[in-house]
């Protein structure tokens, strides 16, 4: 087991740069082996989802070399056999083979994926997309079998704008017989940057970023060089970090546009920021600072991902604020850890309400989640004393060298195995 050790109260100084986007990653990395050619992926974090994604693509015998930030995919050799349970269940995003495989090969055998537990995380709309565009969907226990003699397009209807099934639509579609339209369509950046990869490959997709994605089948795909655009996650959350302990803090390759959301409501709690084209500078993260309300919602409201480093800042504003998560019902689990570090925190239903502001003091933690990790990182940070965080894999399965960026601007943070 991973354990992060911080001593806390430290003022931050200096240059965050973040790095290329994990949900846009995840799905790029399956999205290469549609093509029969090389795909050149740039700008790819260090995370151990990626690791692991490429471990399920040397299982299907794909070649992958990396360099640097860049993964070089290759699967002129690739063989389509069954996703092993060892690979899946590393990671939620595996499931993004089930829709590459079938619309490359008209076929997908994988188990269920893993992920973080934060809450019931069904594949139906998925599954559903791909029974529309022709597939039968068999499965035994945990082993999902997909399959098509051919895929025609369809016009399908998300009850849900998830992002997850309309990327994996978007994977099995870019090669059916004729046109899909996807309507509910998720809107996130990250749709967006796996679709523009696919166009550069020879599909023709239009409208992501929109409700209603369509897609004209081609048969073939060709090789490309793309990039990975900055991680409005990780970016919101050193700005967070920022707003609780830094002092002229810059975190650098951000799209602002992304994040609109989060830098509303830290303007609507009093933090002093300059907004550039591809920077947030926060001048002064130690000033009182108001009360607020958010309500997590799907793209561009407030993101989900953001909800729980977020809960830590309200525990320094003065007064009571309120945080509902609408997207995943068990995403609170950081608040039991919040609240022995030293907040006054309670929880109805899906409802948080924090009073502040509360002096934080260093204890032993864990990392539930991703999220909930880097929750307890910020907490961290601001507490007074020495916080030991366990179950630390899970932060570094979405931030790229996260003790290394922080020890860089003065954090007094270590990572080790015990």
């Amino acid at each position: 087991m991973k354990v992060i050790e911080i001593e806390g109260a430290k003022e931050l100084n200096g240059t965050i740069r973040i790095s290329g986007a994990k949900n846009a990653t995840v799905a790029l990395i399956p999205a290469a082996i549609l093509t029969d050619e090389e795909a050149t992926i740039c700008n790819v974090p260090e995370i151990t989802d990626t690791d692991a994604l490429c471990d399920i693509l040397k299982q299907l015998n794909v070649n992958v070399n990396r360099s640097t930030e860049s993964l070089v995919i290759n699967p002129k050799d690739m063989k389509n056999i069954e996703i092993e349970e060892k690979y899946s269940k590393k990671l939620r995003a595996s499931y993004y083979f089930m829709g590459a495989l079938l619309g490359k090969y008209k076929k997908a055998v994988m188990y269920f994926p893993g992920g973080c537990s934060i809450g019931a995380r069904p594949i139906d709309l998925h599954l559903k997309g791909f029974e529309a565009l022709g597939a039968k969907v068999t499965n035994e226990g945990n082993r999902y079998t997909v399959e098509a003699e051919e895929l025609h397009g369809a016009n399908i209807y998300l009850d849900i704008a998830s992002v997850g099934a309309t990327i994996n639509i978007m994977l099995a579609a870019v090669k059916a017989n004729g046109k899909t339209v996807i309507d509910n369509a998720a809107k996130e950046p990250e749709i967006v940057n796996v679709a523009t990869f696919l166009n550069m490959m020879g599909a023709k997709i239009t409208g992501a970023g929109t409700s209603t994605i369509k897609i004209e089948g081609v048969e073939h795909l060709h090789k490309c060089f793309h990039e990975v655009i900055p991680d409005r996650i990780e970016a919101g959350t050193y700005i967070i970090i920022a707003a609780l302990c830094g002092h002229n803090l810059k975190i650098d390759n951000v799209i602002p546009e992304h994040i609109d959301s989060l830098l509303s409501k830290l303007e609507e709690m009093g933090i002093e920021m300059e907004v550039g084209a591809d920077y947030v500078i926060v001048f002064d993260g130690k000033k009182e600072l108001h009360p607020t309300n958010i309500k997590t919602a799907v793209y561009p409201g407030f993101p989900t991902d953001l909800q729980q480093p977020f809960t830590v800042l309200l525990t320094k504003a003065k007064g009571r604020s309120k945080v509902e998560e609408t997207i995943w019902e068990n995403r609170f689990m950081h608040i039991a850890y919040l609240n022995k570090l030293g907040a006054n925190i309670t929880v109805k239903n899906r409802t948080a309400t924090i009073d502040g502001p509360s002096e934080l003091k260093g204890t032993e933690v864990v990392a539930t989640d991703l999220r909930a990790g880097a929750a307890m990182v910020a907490a961290g940070l601001v507490a007074e004393g020495k916080t030991t965080i366990a179950d630390a894999e899970h932060i570094l399965r979405g931030y790229e060298q996260i003790v290394e960026k922080l020890k860089a601007v003065g954090a007094k943070i270590t990572i080790k195995e015990i």
